[in-house]
């Protein structure tokens, strides 16, 4: 799917900020789309299937070029789910692997591999399998995610931003109407579009999760009395 520019944007909120530089209103599109995201997690993609190898514990997140995983919504291991683990919780969890966690070098043996049961993410790009895969079968991960654009993302997957246009637009001009000591800065419309990032947030995170499929519908005649 081809991407939508940031800079493409420019046009439809420059009219409410004249005279604001367009570097400047290029910076508050992307930090609105990168909000937009994060709040609403309409962004989903599926992490193109991988092995796990065996005594490796910590990956990196195969990714579009320009974004960063927000969210993961499941992670299956040759279809079966994965614990989804905070880190405090797979420190808890696997204490054999707290141990290690910042031993350098890494000792497998000591991390007493196994089947993989457990995902923590650890940061943006990586993630850690719990306990250490072993090699007694070929583990194959299934992961569904939430994306975000980077900070130097130069636009993001075309329908995505058709989806959250004008969270994105409202997103950008109140913050840009709040800039202080400049001639557009206008704190009632700033107020007013802050209201409408809200509200077009609720609307779209309500349609990603509701999702387009529909179930039938039937009517059951009721008898008379």
């Amino acid at each position: 799917m081809a991407d939508r520019e940031f800079v493409s944007f420019i046009p439809k909120i420059q009219p409410s900020v004249p005279g604001c530089p367009q570097p400047l209103i290029l910076q508050h599109i992307r930090d609105a789309a990168i909000r937009a995201c994060e709040r609403t997690l309409v962004w989903r993609y599926m992490i193109p299937l991988f092995d796990l190898t065996p005594g490796e514990y910590e990956y990196t997140f195969n990714v579009p070029s320009g974004t960063k995983v927000h969210a993961i919504f499941e992670a299956m291991v040759n279809g079966n789910p994965l614990q989804r683990l905070t880190l405090e919780q797979a420190l808890v969890k696997y204490p054999e692997w707290a141990d290690l966690y910042d031993t350098i070098p890494f000792d497998p043996v000591a991390a007493k591999a196994s089947q993989p049961r457990a995902i923590t993410q650890t940061t943006p790009n990586e993630f850690i399998i719990l306990p250490l895969p072993d090699d007694e079968d070929t583990y194959t991960v299934r992961m569904f995610t939430a994306l975000k654009p980077t900070k130097t993302a130069t636009g993001i997957e075309e329908t995505i931003f058709d989806e959250l246009e004008d969270a994105i637009m409202h997103g950008a001009l109140q913050h840009l109407l709040l800039i202080p000591q400049v001639h557009w800065s206008d704190l009632n419309l700033a107020s007013y579009h802050a209201k409408q990032f809200v509200y077009h947030l609720a609307e779209a995170r309500a349609r990603a999760n509701l999702g387009n499929v529909r179930g039938s519908m039937s009517v059951r005649m009721q008898p008379f009395a």
